[in-house]
Order: C-alpha cells, then structure tokens, then sequence
C-alpha cells in the first residue's frame, strides 16, 4: 500500500459533483479561504487521504482489488473513493450512501440536523466516517463515484500532492451548504461559465482545474458526462506541456 507521505508529497483526491441545470451541466465549485492549501483558488471539493479512510466495510458497488485496477496501484485504492466521499461531506454537505437500498435521502430537518453534526465532528477529527456508518447503518456509495484523472504537484512547489479526480452526480434530496471554515464562497456553475471566469481575471484557478473543466465543457447533459467518463474518452491528450503541469496517466 503506497505511504499516505512520501517526501513532501501527499495523497489526495478530489471530487466533481455534477447536477443538470437550465442551460446544461453545473459543477459545484468552491474559492478557498486564505490560510489553507490553495487560497483564493477555485477548485472543487477534495483533500488529503486518511489513514482512517481504507475501510472496504464502508464501500458499496467497488471492490478493494477493482479499485486498484482502476487506479493502477498494487493496494489502497479503495481509500481514495472513501477520501472523496468523506471530503464531499465535510465540505459541501452532500453524502455519497446507500442506506435502505437506495441513495440516501434526508428524512427531516432533525435528520439534516444530526448529519451536520457528523460532518462538524469529522472536520474536527472527533469522529470517523466507519463510526458515521455504523450508527446509521449506511455504506458509501463508490460505484456512483468514477474515476476522473490523475494529477501530481510539479516538483517546483513546496507542498505537492499525489491527486486522484473524481466525478459523481448530485443526489436527489440533498443540498450543498458548503463549509465556512472550508470555504470563501460557493457556487453552482456551468463550466464554460467558469473558464471565462479564469479568462477575464475574475476567479483565480490552475492547470488541473481548468483542464478538468475544459474537458466536461462541451457535453450537453449529465449523463453524457458520465457516460464518456466511464468509457474513459473524456482525457484530453496526455500533452508534454500538460505533463509538466502535474498531469499523469490514468493508470
């Protein structure tokens, strides 16, 4: 299993959460705060794999040895989807489960309640997502989550991270209530409407994110989306230049 820290490397993952909106698919973004990784960037949901985060009891639809097919890694993949689905909570509210045979739905405000309180003791490192799971029996719904892309900090940058991308469409009967320690502003957006953002100085974003946007801009529903995903047609060429930015291979 590949270290969570090798020199000044850390592993990652993020996460695009797709719904359909009037004028086509939006992505949730969010501009980080001052003070943490990345500030004032826009970037989606994600952050660093936990130790705690390779629990194969918690995951529904995706095996350990798939994952690591999937992936390319001899063993842990299955970490980064559980990462990506714990970092969607604690920093944008929507949980990826399964419980009573289906998507998770809120059954109440009391409900919503309880959960923010999870998602609070989990950003404090209070509770785990396995403890989460078990008191309201509920799995974690990997094979709703595909595997995007693969990005490495350029070895210039004092802080790099070994990333894995991911995508997942929203869930009917959620909502995002991004997190105000996680966060400095949040928002719904086609994501042509945010590479003209980038372009004309108004949000500040780099490479992995621009290419990622650049990549679902042109499809017209969210099942296109994740249809090209999931046959892995959704890459654009694997580029020099993109290689210098972080880029890797899928596997």
């Amino acid at each position: 299993m590949q270290p969570l820290q090798r020199g000044n490397i850390r592993l990652a993952a993020t996460i695009l959460l797709i719904r359909q909106g009037g004028g086509g698919p939006e992505v949730f973004m969010m501009k980080r705060p001052g003070g943490v990784d990345f500030p004032d960037l826009h970037v989606f949901p994600g952050g660093k794999v936990d130790e705690a985060d390779f629990a194969p009891e918690l995951v529904s639809g995706l095996s350990p040895a798939a994952a690591d097919r999937l992936l390319g890694i001899e063993a842990g993949g299955l970490r980064y989807w559980v990462a990506a689905i714990r970092e969607c909570f604690e920093e944008c509210g929507v949980l990826l489960a399964y419980r009573d045979g289906g998507l998770i739905r809120w059954a109440g405000e009391d409900e919503i309640e309880r959960f923010n309180g999870y998602r609070q003791q989990l950003i404090d490192g209070e509770l785990g997502m396995l403890e989460v799971c078990r008191r309201e029996n509920i799995r974690l719904a990997a094979d709703r989550v595909l595997y995007f892309s693969h990005w490495i900090t350029p070895e210039q940058a004092p802080r790099r991270f070994d990333t894995r991308f991911f995508i997942a469409a929203m869930p009917d009967d959620q909502r995002t209530i991004a997190h105000a320690w996680e966060t400095a502003d949040d928002e719904w957006v086609r994501p042509r409407d945010a590479l003209a953002a980038h372009a004309d100085g108004r949000w500040q974003m780099i490479s992995p994110t621009l290419t990622t946007l650049a990549s679902i801009a042109d499809h017209p529903d969210v099942p296109s989306i994740l249809d090209t995903v999931l046959a892995e047609e959704h890459l654009v060429e694997l580029t020099d230049a993109l290689r210098a930015q972080g880029m890797h291979a899928l596997r």
